[in-house]
């Protein structure tokens, strides 16, 4: 059961136009503006005070299927540099996913 688990996953990767769940072009110490032209989206104000803010970008997760999925990637800036980021999904409204 292990190795069709493991199959499946290393199938999934491959898929072509699938993203792997990193987010790789992020790096510590990257600015707001940087962030968004490395993810290819733009930021958007969560919440935090100024010098401690929480952005998010939208990524379409390209999961092949009839589902639609959402990738927010929540990025943490203090004093202008990133210091941290969080992948979230966002299914349909009202889905349980």
């Amino acid at each position: 059961m292990k190795s069709l688990v493991a199959l499946t996953c290393a199938g999934w990767l491959t898929v072509p136009g699938a993203d792997p769940p990193s987010v790789a072009p992020l790096a510590f110490g990257m600015t707001p503006q940087d962030a968004a032209n490395a993810l290819h989206a733009p930021l958007v104000y969560h919440h935090g005070r100024r010098g401690s803010e929480v952005f998010y970008a939208v990524r379409p997760a390209h999961i092949p299927g009839f589902y639609w999925v959402d990738r927010h990637i929540f990025l943490q800036f203090r004093h202008g540099c990133l210091t941290g980021w969080k992948n979230d999904w966002l299914g349909p409204p009202g889905s349980l996913l």
